[in-house]
């Protein structure tokens, strides 16, 4: 079923809850256009830089879930789960980020491990909940850090912030 993972897991590193000044179905055009976004780009805002000072990047890239596997979020893809959710919006939308790492090395990037993230929003009225496991990887952004992502990204595709924290559980 699209937008939904079947084997999304059920102990997850971080949940945060927020409150919604919009219609679900509005905030979930939006966050479909962030994360869309987001694989546009491709490229993190943020270089890190580790305690040698080299330099890294990191490239995001998003999925949409169906049923078992997760399908890129390309134009087409966008298209697609933007009809679907104007027709009837979903309760649940479960996504893959995959963060891939690279250290600038005079000027070539190198390949480091990467990140494997699955988040999970669950909408009621008013309110949206984000829980966030991370699969595989070295973690180099803490799970509050890709909820943070996934909620800016989503308030700046609104011309007035949309979502507002309530409550954040961690479980490590």
């Amino acid at each position: 079923m699209l937008g939904v993972f079947d084997g999304f897991p059920a102990n997850v590193h971080k949940t945060a809850f927020f409150t919604c000044s919009i219609a679900n179905k509005r905030l979930q055009l939006l966050v479909t256009a962030a994360l869309h976004k987001l694989n546009k780009n491709g490229s993190n805002p943020h270089v890190m830089t580790d305690r040698e000072t080299s330099q890294f990047t990191t490239i995001y890239e998003v999925g949409i879930a169906d049923a078992s596997d997760f399908n890129y979020l390309d134009d087409e893809e966008t298209r697609m789960l933007t009809k679907t959710i104007n027709k009837k919006p979903f309760h649940i939308m479960d996504f893959l980020l995959l963060l891939r790492h690279y250290r600038i090395d005079r000027d070539r990037k190198v390949p480091l491990k990467f990140d494997y993230y699955m988040l999970r929003l669950t909408f009621d009225q008013g309110s949206v909940e984000i829980k966030v496991f991370h699969e595989k990887g070295p973690m180099r952004f803490p799970p509050q850090e890709i909820i943070d992502l996934i909620v800016d990204e989503t308030n700046h595709t609104f011309p007035k912030g949309i979502l507002a924290p309530l409550d954040t559980l961690d479980r490590f």
